[in-house]
């Protein structure tokens, strides 16, 4: 059946439709000037984490280090709007909280660093689809968590971090 011999309610059915596609491809285009999101800087590493192992070094990068230091790897879908927007906020609160290239200043959250990966809370399920290396196999994860044990006891953080 064509759209012409298609009752009145599927015509205008029809309509809104289109309209409504036309509407979120307006939106995503308009989305893309605004700025936020598009600040894609890596400062300068002060002091890096030393880690007790070269394979505690390793896991911490693929499932930690684009949040969670000054070495992000930004991706080309990171200056896309949305998705610039919840990647940028994520590396600006997680550098915040816990920065491995900043281990010269208080780390917030790394007392709490080791219960995170160990729950599965860290790295995000938002991280994992795009990012092979933040997806952990149960042994990767028990063995990440040893190293950062090992690694906080081998070079805690400055005082004046908090955390648990």
């Amino acid at each position: 059946m064509k759209l012409a011999e298609a009752s009145p309610t599927v015509r205008a059915m029809g309509k809104w439709l289109t309209r409504g596609i036309i509407a979120l491809v307006a939106l995503f285009l308009l989305a893309q000037v605004v700025p936020y999101g598009r600040k894609h800087t890596n400062p300068p590493v002060t002091q890096s984490i030393k880690w007790n192992s070269p394979r505690t070094e390793q896991l911490a990068a693929g499932a930690c280090n684009d949040c969670h230091s000054n070495l992000t790897d930004w991706k080309w879908y990171s200056n896309v709007a949305p998705f610039s927007w919840l990647i940028y906020r994520d590396v600006v609160d997680g550098r915040a909280n816990l920065n491995f290239s900043e281990w010269d200043k208080p780390q917030t959250d790394a007392g709490d660093i080791v219960e995170a990966v160990q729950s599965g809370s860290m790295p995000p399920v938002q991280y994992k689809p795009l990012h092979a290396g933040a997806r952990l196999s149960s042994s990767e994860r028990d063995e990440l968590v040893r190293g950062l044990r090992a690694t906080l006891v081998q070079d805690p953080p400055i005082p004046g971090g908090g955390g648990g």
